[in-house]
């Protein structure tokens, strides 16, 4: 299937594994939450039990260093991406709440950014993406 918009999500590399996982798994729910209609419909397996949605397109996870994601979030604003972001200050919160503080106290144009995720036209989100590799 072909879709015309494309989901990608930077992480920092270098980060420990549970905060890579952290990272993304969060990060997805953001682009899952704003843009609802991106969503497929409800699982429901052999014995009839339904079980939650999932984001109807794949996601792509890239691994990227400071330098990437501050030009991906420089690119989506520009571009007018959907856009998740993490910050380095929201490991240490311990909820919803905490996490917005944080975020809201880091400079608006260089944020200490840990992981982005970007949603709109491929063509746009390559851009934002360009140089950024597949986690391994």
């Amino acid at each position: 299937m072909v879709f015309d918009t494309k989901v990608a999500i930077l992480v920092l590399d270098g980060l420990a594994v549970w905060q890579k996982l952290n990272v993304t798994a969060f990060l997805a729910t953001g682009i899952a939450g704003a843009a609802p209609e991106a969503m497929g419909e409800p699982y429901e397996d052999a014995a009839g039990r339904r079980h939650a949605r999932l984001l109807g397109q794949p996601m792509l996870v890239f691994a990227a260093t400071p330098e990437m994601l501050q030009r991906a979030w420089r690119q989506g604003i520009e571009r007018g991406l959907t856009r998740a972001a993490y910050v380095r200050a929201m490991f240490s919160t311990g909820h919803d709440a905490a996490n917005r503080e944080a975020f809201r106290a880091e400079p608006a144009d260089a944020p200490d950014l840990v992981g982005l995720a970007l949603r709109g036209p491929k063509r746009d989100v390559d851009k934002a993406t360009k140089g950024a590799t597949l986690h391994p």
